[in-house]
């Protein structure tokens, strides 16, 4: 086992693999705290504005249905910043950990992929639970007509830049494929969600601010069902206080000496 860094002591550290080495089942809830690493980009606070505008204002149906060209431009952008990312040692950490104990489920509440990317490079297998996505797929489209889901070209044809993406299906628009404000979350991937939490021995909370519903109230459904929560999170949160365990550290620093074998 490595060391820690920082304000969390080895002791602390032993203490949490020891609940990870004793639990049947683990569901670990993700936020942009796990990606930080990654350099994906927040979009939030003064380095989320975008040609004048906030995410609030461009991730919308409102802002789609008024504009969807400044919309897709928009994501574009986005798609073009995070696909030059790559998974941090905390999700390789993760999938890793996932490979050797297929029973645990990730619940993410991030559209980048970085978890998917990073079960690929680990070679974990069709055994282990597939990344649940609360808040949908940065890389994915979704038509607006048909509702039918496609990937996303990666690396867009710049001369069809201008252009809408039409469904081959039906020729109606497309939109991306996430969750955007005002929306509900997908009722199959929450239940699911749900379901993992309450039936998991841990909960182990990584670089989410537990603010955000229905994904913060997902921890407490384990402690619910009488579960543990662990939380690595380099601030204090809302449910720190709830955790057994709180490791103040990032994620990609912690996990490989906390989910290592």
């Amino acid at each position: 086992m490595g060391r820690p860094s920082g304000l969390v002591t080895t002791q602390e550290v032993q203490a949490a693999r020891g609940m990870l080495d004793a639990a049947r089942r683990v569901v670990v809830v993700t936020g942009a705290g796990m990606s930080a690493e990654s350099g994906v980009p927040t979009f939030r606070g003064e380095d989320g504005l975008w040609k004048s505008h906030r995410p609030e204002e461009l991730a919308t149906p409102g802002a789609f249905q008024h504009d969807p060209q400044l919309v897709w431009e928009w994501y574009r952008w986005r798609r073009g910043l995070v696909a030059a990312c790559e998974p941090n040692p905390g999700h390789r950490a993760l999938s890793a950990f996932r490979r050797r104990h297929p029973e645990t489920t990730v619940v993410t509440q991030n559209v980048d992929g970085l978890h998917q990317e990073a079960d690929r490079l680990e070679e974990v297998g069709p055994s282990v639970s597939p990344v649940l996505e609360l808040h949908g797929r940065l890389f994915g489209d979704r038509c607006q007509g048909c509702h039918r889901r496609t990937e996303a070209v990666r690396t867009p044809d710049p001369d069809l830049e201008a252009a809408l993406p039409r469904c081959d299906e039906c020729g109606d628009l497309l939109r991306p494929d996430v969750v955007w404000f005002g929306e509900g979350l997908p009722r199959s991937v929450l239940e699911t969600a749900v379901d993992a939490a309450r039936t998991a021995d841990i909960c182990l909370v990584v670089g989410t601010s537990a603010r955000v519903q229905p994904a913060a109230s997902l921890p407490l459904a384990t402690t619910g069902a009488g579960g543990t929560i662990i939380e690595v999170n380099p601030s204090p949160t809302p449910l720190s206080r709830r955790a057994r365990v709180t490791l103040r550290a990032p994620a990609g620093e912690l996990l490989p000496v906390l989910l290592g074998p």
